[in-house]
């Protein structure tokens, strides 16, 4: 169990490796270079806080809350299963954090599971933190939509949560709706045939959480919002696990392709 716990074995540097994917690979690795990088010391680096004990916290909560949710209808369905053990895949995490998460995705389960003491000890370790407590709620999302496509009474409990977390039913709304949103679709050289151009770019202005009235200026600092609530580096400096960092880097990715087709359909330098 303490090996699981053990964060320091990845890092964030493999995000260009991953991402260069043409043009727009390249420029994620400019924004990402020179955008956020340019000071020694970076200004959400934590201080003196127990960043480990904020990431054991955060991963342990995780797939307790989500057991808590596969199971909150009455029962864990095989696609629920399924979803969990995706999610893991995609997080790419290690056999020993393998058998910790579905660890804490049993004991979520369980009837004597206490919801409210967990949520009570994932702010007290992660106050002043929103990003991180957000990330956390959009990976519940994430799993309740591979799970029951997020119906019925999982949809009502999850509600709960983001609330109990600050996060608001508008902002899960939002995270739904970005989540629904294949990853890749605005790349110009990946576009999907179905899918018309008028509906893409109405995508690309969710992901910005913007609407498509608004000025080119607003355009930009609504990109640089998005860029810097899933910045991969801020987040682990405030104490997001190494294996929750792929979930930021894919939403970093999904906010740079979403701007950049708008970029180009308004002609913007």
């Amino acid at each position: 169990m303490a090996a699981a716990m053990k964060w320091t074995g990845k890092i964030v540097g493999g995000l260009l490796g991953m991402l260069t994917l043409g043009p727009v690979g390249a420029l994620i690795g400019t924004v990402l270079g020179h955008q956020f990088d340019g000071d020694h010391e970076a200004p959400w680096k934590a201080g003196g806080e127990n960043v480990a004990a904020i990431r054991e916290r955060l991963f342990r909560s995780t797939f307790r809350v989500m057991g808590y949710l596969a199971k909150s209808d009455g029962r864990v369905s095989e696609a629920e299963i399924s979803a969990a053990r995706r999610m893991m895949s995609e997080l790419a995490l290690d056999p020993s954090q393998v058998m910790s998460a579905i660890e804490y995705f049993n004991a979520g389960k369980q009837p004597g599971f206490n919801l409210e003491q967990e949520l009570t000890n994932l702010m007290n370790v992660c106050a002043r933190r929103p990003d991180v407590l957000r990330v956390f709620v959009e990976l519940q999302v994430r799993a309740a939509l591979a799970g029951n496509n997020m119906e019925g009474v999982v949809r009502t409990q999850l509600h709960r949560i983001a609330a109990r977390l600050g996060v608001s039913a508008l902002e899960v709304a939002q995270m739904e709706a970005v989540l629904r949103i294949k990853s890749g679709s605005f790349h110009k050289y990946e576009v999907r045939q179905e899918q018309s151009f008028a509906s893409r770019l109405e995508e690309a202005y969710r992901v910005l959480e913007i609407e498509s009235s608004v000025s080119n200026s607003e355009i930009v600092r609504a990109y640089r919002r998005q860029l810097s609530r899933h910045h991969p580096d801020k987040l682990k400096a405030n104490g997001l696990p190494d294996s929750m960092i792929e979930h930021a880097k894919q939403r970093t990715q999904q906010v740079i392709e979403a701007y950049e087709l708008i970029r180009e359909r308004r002609g913007m330098s």
